[in-house]
This record gives C-alpha cells, structure tokens and sequence, in this order.
C-alpha cells in the first residue's frame, strides 16, 4: 500500500478539482479512471480500466489531498501509482507544491 498526501500550492481546493476533472473525463467518454461505490462529499474512490486495485481520494488538512493506494497485485500497485502520478501531473501540475509518499507493508 502507498499513501500520498498531496499539497497544493496557494490554497487551491485540490480534491474538487481532482474529482471534477475526472467527472469531466469520464463523461467525454474518455480515461482510464472511473469513480466507484458510493459518491461522497469529502472523499471518492477510483478504479483504473486495465490495472488491479482501487485509489482512494480524501480532503486532508489545509487544503491537501490524501490518496491511498491498493492492489493484490504489486505490479498493478506500481503501474496504479505511476498511472495517478502521471495522470496528477498531466492535469494539476502547476497547482501542486508537494507530493509526499509514504511505502507501507503489506499486511500478512
């Protein structure tokens, strides 16, 4: 499992933004993220279109965004962060300070 917590820069309300892109996505009948389970104010959970396992988005603290990512697959784990890193910068790039990651073990 990976964890990241996400600063923007300048205050900007990050996780609206991430989920209305995505939403905006989606409905153009593009992408490779789609929203799963039940819609929530103040988080979300993705699935990707090819890749095992699931991203789940929360407002953290001062505007930052917690992510959480999960697979039973570490190939698929891997390319699911690669795919949301490069997916985050694609999109928001301009708008973020810092991305901290954070390696978790997998429970036994």
């Amino acid at each position: 499992m990976k964890l990241m917590q996400i600063e923007p820069r300048d205050g900007t309300r990050l996780y609206g933004a991430m989920v209305k892109k995505q939403d905006d996505i989606r409905k153009g009948g593009r992408g490779t993220f789609s929203r799963v389970g039940a819609k929530r104010r103040t988080s979300a959970r993705w699935s990707h279109v090819r890749y095992k396992g699931s991203i789940k988005l929360a407002e953290g603290t001062a505007d930052a965004v917690e992510v959480e990512i999960k697979s039973p697959d570490r190939g698929d784990e891997a390319r699911l962060t690669s795919s949301f890193l490069g997916w985050l910068d694609r999109h928001f790039g301009d708008r973020l300070a810092a991305v901290h990651i954070q390696y978790r073990r997998r429970g036994k």
